[in-house]
């Protein structure tokens, strides 16, 4: 109730949209960010037209079964841009929004991409660290088509906001280098003068609407306004405050029909560009129509098998993060909508390859961003780069520092958005940097995370394939974990087909009986072989099996499941990381627990000589020889 005199004023004379064509590619996008005020996107959608928001949907507010959740939820309504709840995450995934327009703009031109992205946040969103990783991305790289509406009510759950913060917000975002105006934001000239004058700017705004939240209501300016106005009594008052006589859920249809006006007042603007789009050379229509559909290439498949016979045969020891980069220098130049980046670890990460150019307030063209240290902006920008569409997103740190990034990560796999998180340094591996680098429990973390694609390719041909399965992929985020140390090639005998995405494979197969199964991911896979070589010798058939991708094994149906693991050998897991996760694969799936072993972590790295860390952990070709012993 707080901002529906904003919301109005924008919906009414500014926002670009039509409720008839919801996906249209060139719509303003409204993003609320400060997502517990959900029932307002739900009243716009309605009142403007939008098919699946109606009164039905209205009045089962938060019930099973409706679309109108208790915050807004990406994929369930739609007009609903993103998910938003999580305070902070709609401002960051903004960022996104507007830089993805920006490159859009830059390779298709004004005609056919120039719109606005417009967030409504509350003093929550700003409160939270990722708003500052926004601000100061967006301030840097002077995003001139995103502008911020603050609600700016000086309430949270709590009570009021000095009860924990005490911030000049306004200098805060000027010293950001945004443009800032102060308006009464329940003043519609106000309003309107304000988001005109914005639109002008060349600098991201930020427009402080001074507002009453529950504006009206006996909870006015209560820390209640959050949530009671669901409350019979309290809207009984509200409504006897403004006069209202209708009955519950039943509009005027006088202003239903204004509001409707509204809803339809984008269609002309719609035809006009469709055909602007028309205009455009068949094989950019073309492109425009494959990229905005989230589809690859049909030159990337054959490109990714010519890369794996050339590893194949010349079988290189590289680490799996350069390999990532020799991955990448195939695939950038045939896909004209991936956007790179790193978290301040370019060199670190090999996210950059030399024909992206570097993504800045002079080169929007540019795909490659140097996000600073910004791992949870970083990350969110990504989801609202990849919800914006038109581009496929990809970016680098460590793999520890997942625990920076992973509430952006989280609300991926949750809206289903094939965002791209590459994870380098992924294991004590790193070595001397120390246990504060060294991941430890993160793949377990990662793998834990419903719809999350987790690859850790023990080459390059598996780097490859976990590239080609992460950039065809539409509804799922993949996390690549990438090694420091160099690996060597252990996919030497050439297969066109994408071993990887069966998430698990035979890599080498016992000779003679089979007796013992090793199944590892990453660089524990060269451990293994390792291991097999020893036992074979002593006359114990072994079997390698390279699992890069637990969720992807999963995924296959029970006939190869049980020709990948059998019953009967004894089961030894390899990999530098916790155990949790494993159990499924070592006691399940005809496994035995006392027929199984893992070897691996149980507490945190040191800093020392990588090749220190792993013996002295026990992580070697000797202790897995010594454990498939013990179980036989």
């Amino acid at each position: 109730m707080g901002m529906a005199d904003v919301a109005t004023v924008l919906f009414e004379n500014h926002l670009k949209f039509d409720a008839t064509a919801p996906y249209w590619q060139d719509r303003d996008r409204f993003i609320l960010s400060a997502g517990h005020g959900s029932m307002l996107i739900y009243s716009l959608l309605h009142l403007t037209g939008y098919a699946d928001m109606t009164i039905d949907q209205i009045q089962n507010f938060r019930q099973w079964g409706a679309i109108t959740a208790g915050h807004p939820e990406y994929g369930h309504a739609t007009g609903v841009e993103v998910t938003t709840g999580p305070l902070g995450q709609g401002i960051a995934n903004s960022v996104g929004f507007a830089m993805a327009e920006e490159i859009q703009r830059a390779r298709y031109g004004a005609k056919i991409v120039d719109h606005h992205t417009y967030v409504i946040a509350g003093d929550g969103c700003l409160m939270e660290g990722i708003s500052q990783e926004a601000i100061g991305l967006a301030g840097r790289q002077a995003l001139s088509k995103l502008i911020v509406f603050w609600d700016n009510n000086n309430i949270t759950i709590d009570g009021s906001v000095d009860l924990s913060d005490r911030t000049d917000q306004v200098a805060r975002f000027k010293a950001s280098g945004w443009d800032v105006q102060e308006i009464d934001g329940h003043d519609p000239m106000a309003i309107d003068a304000a988001i005109k004058n914005a639109k002008k700017s060349a600098s991201p705004s930020m427009i402080a609407c001074k507002t009453h939240i529950a504006l009206g209501s006996s909870a006015q300016d209560t820390s209640k306004g959050h949530g009671a106005l669901t409350d019979a009594t309290l809207v009984a008052d509200t409504k006897a405050a403004y006069g209202w006589t209708s009955a519950a859920f039943e509009i005027p249809a006088e202003i239903k029909a204004q509001w409707a006006d509204i809803g339809r007042k984008g269609t002309a603007a719609r035809l006009e560009w469709e055909a602007r789009l028309a205009g455009l050379s068949g094989t950019k229509q073309a492109e425009f129509a494959r990229i905005y559909a989230g589809d690859a290439p049909k030159k990337l498949g054959a490109a990714i098998k010519a890369l794996k016979k050339q590893v194949a045969a010349d079988a290189p020891k590289v680490a799996t993060r350069k390999s990532s980069e020799m991955v990448l220098n195939v695939i950038n130049p045939l896909m004209a909508e991936t956007v790179g980046g790193s978290a301040d670890l370019t060199g670190s990460n090999n996210t950059k390859t030399g024909d992206l150019g570097v993504f800045d307030s002079d080169n929007r063209g540019g795909r490659y961003v140097y996000w600073g240290i910004r791992e949870h902006g970083m990350a969110a920008a990504m989801n609202g780069m990849a919800l914006h569409g038109g581009v496929r997103p990809y970016g680098g740190t460590f793999m520890c520092f997942t625990d920076y990034a992973r509430p952006a990560m989280r609300l991926a796999a949750l809206m289903q958005v094939p965002t791209v998180f590459v994870m380098t340094h992924d294991s004590i591996g790193l070595g001397e940097d120390g246990p504060t680098h060294q991941p430890v429990e993160h793949l377990a973390i990662s793998r834990g995370t419903p719809n999350t694609y987790v690859f850790r390719p023990a080459d390059t041909v598996e780097t490859a394939e976990s590239w080609e399965v992460a950039l065809t992929s539409k509804t799922t985020p993949t996390v690549l974990a990438l090694s420091r140390q160099g690996l060597p090639t252990v996919r030497t005998d050439h297969k066109t087909k994408n071993l990887s995405a069966q998430g698990a494979y035979v890599l080498a197969d016992a000779v003679g009986r089979r007796q013992a199964i090793l199944i590892a991911t990453g660089s524990e896979v060269s451990i293994a072989l390792a291991a097999r070589d020893t036992l074979q010798a002593e006359g114990i058939g072994t079997r390698v099996v390279s699992m890069p991708c637990m969720e992807l094994f999963a995924a296959q149906d029970a006939a190869y499941r049980r020709r990948v693991l059998p019953g009967g050998p004894v089961r030894v897991a390899i990999e530098a990381g916790v155990r949790q996760g494993w159990d499924q694969w070592l006691l399940g799936e005809r496994g035995r627990e006392n027929k199984a072993s893992f070897i691996g972590m149980s507490g945190f790295g040191v800093s020392a000589p990588a090749e220190v860390i792993y013996q002295q952990m026990g992580i070697t070709a000797d202790a897995t020889v010594a454990a498939v012993k013990s179980l036989l």
